[in-house]
């Protein structure tokens, strides 16, 4: 399994609008950067992910589930633009913000740290861990 964060500006696409989606999922639209879509290319279904709300909050609030793999994206019909689908899965006890990743050694080289633009991003085992512990969860929850 691999393990991912998907980035979302609450006003346009929150949590409780991923969670509202249930078992369906929804597609994870709009992407136009070709590292993103790349990783989504590379997302296997059962993948796990943060949801972290960016802008607004900066901080990780929940954990996906990719649901669907890579396709097209229903929101243009430009073939280089795809995306996965994924369903919200379980809500962080407590919420991680970006200046709690920032302050951490552990996550120092963690893409949110050192490519924050890019709205998708892979997460290394050991740093979904961290922020794990860092939320209070047991890994054995998700």
């Amino acid at each position: 399994m691999q393990y991912w964060l998907f980035k979302s500006e609450p006003n346009k696409w929150s949590w409780d609008h991923q969670k509202a989606k249930g078992e369906e999922g929804e597609e994870w639209d709009g992407v136009r950067n070709y590292q993103a879509r790349n990783f989504m290319r590379d997302m296997k279904i059962g993948d796990r992910g943060f949801f972290y709300h960016s802008n607004i909050g900066k901080e990780v609030v929940g954990i996906v589930e990719v649901c669907a793999l890579a396709h097209p994206d229903s929101t243009t019909d430009d073939p280089r633009w795809e995306c996965v689908d994924i369903k919200a899965v379980k809500d962080l006890p407590q919420t991680v913000t970006l200046a709690q990743v920032k302050a951490e050694e552990r996550l120092s080289d963690m893409a949110l740290v050192t490519s924050m633009r890019l709205s998708v991003q892979p997460v290394k085992p050991e740093e979904w861990a961290v922020v794990l512990e860092m939320a209070r969860m047991d890994p054995s929850e998700v």
